[in-house]
């Protein structure tokens, strides 16, 4: 696996290119320390992931993933100090192209680095996303004892650009839905609640996370918590499993949908947005099957078209919309489905 850093201090770069390459199986192509100058090797060396810091100079990290997603897209981890005091730009540099992010690995006075294997563990699990593995080596709602869902559901899958497709649907969704909505958003526990709170502040609608043991709610938005599998129960409630364990993609939108079928008695409308890979399309398939809409975003807004292409591809979605047209196409959905409640 090819690999490039780009970071604004030339110890953070040898920090993280001590770590990465103790692995077998990865080459560190080239460095770089601002983002004019990662964008300008990325054109003429495209690497399979880049490294990304955020704090760059000329052109900070969420400029140079914008600019090389759009003209030379390849796969981009976050790598920054404090994260989750950054989580504002994160979220930013995910919708703009950037898979996922984790904290920079530090040198303790000793000469010891702390964080290296939180870094490989996202490097492992991109590898298994493009395809070059190394072949080498809260808030929780308490669950009452009866529950019946007298409401529909809007069920939705998401990755790559995620973050700000998702704000652009909330933010068109009336106070009074008359739906629960449930985001399973491919991102590390750690943003998790910061992702929830984030999108509570583009929407009226009240967003959680999904705890253990809580029941969707209508005229609420919960998103997957944690970097297990958000599954919905014969009891109605939320529950959270590690199978399957090999999946790359976590939380699993395939899971969840699947789940949602097995389960939840009101059809609703199921949504796959942005993403790379195709978690999600055969869970859509099964929903549509099962009598609930399903709507897959566009290629033309999408950050990355592999999720929705692969949902297209398998027949699973009903509608293939833009992503200004579909939370229109939600509500009207919702709004016809009251009538035969």
């Amino acid at each position: 696996m090819r690999i490039a850093i780009v970071n604004n201090t030339a110890v953070s770069i040898e920090i993280i290119r001590r770590v990465v390459a103790a692995r077998p199986g990865i080459e560190i192509m080239w460095t770089a320390s601002n983002g004019a100058e990662a964008v300008e090797k990325a054109a003429h060396s495209r690497p399979d992931l880049i490294l990304m810091g955020l704090a760059l100079p000329h052109m900070d990290g969420v400029q140079a993933t914008r600019a090389i997603m759009k003209k030379h897209p390849c796969a981009i981890l976050i790598v920054t100090a404090a994260v989750s005091e950054n989580s504002a730009k994160v979220f930013d540099a995910m919708g703009n192209g950037a898979l996922d992010a984790v904290g920079i690995p530090v040198l303790d006075a000793k000469g010891n680095v702390s964080g290296g294997e939180d870094l490989l563990k996202k490097i492992e699990t991109i590898a298994r996303l493009i395809g070059k593995e190394n072949r080498h080596t809260k808030s929780i709602i308490t669950k009452e004892n009866i529950f019946n869902p007298s409401f529909p559901m809007i069920a939705i899958g998401s990755s790559t650009g995620g973050p700000r497709a998702l704000a652009e649907i909330l933010t068109r969704m009336p106070v009074k839905l008359g739906a629960a909505i449930v985001i399973v958003q491919h991102v590390d526990v750690q943003f998790a609640n910061g992702l929830a709170e984030w999108l509570d502040g583009q929407t009226g609608l009240k967003v959680a996370l999904a705890g253990e043991g809580a029941h969707p709610d209508v005229n609420t938005v919960f998103v997957a918590g944690t970097n297990d599998h958000l599954v919905l129960g014969p009891d109605f409630a939320f529950h959270y499993t590690s199978e399957p364990k090999d999946y790359p993609y976590r939380p699993s939108a395939d899971t969840f949908f699947l789940s949602v079928k097995s389960h939840w008695t009101q059809k609703g409308v199921a949504v796959l947005l942005t993403g790379m890979g195709r978690d999600g399309a055969r869970g859509l398939l099964a929903l549509r099957k099962a009598g609930w809409h399903t709507i897959a975003q566009d290629e033309k807004s999408s950050v990355v078209y592999g999720m929705p292409r692969a949902a297209a591809e398998l027949g699973a979605a009903a509608e293939v919309l833009p992503i200004g047209s579909i939370a229109d196409a939600v509500i009207k959905q919702i709004k016809d489905r009251e009538v035969h409640i």
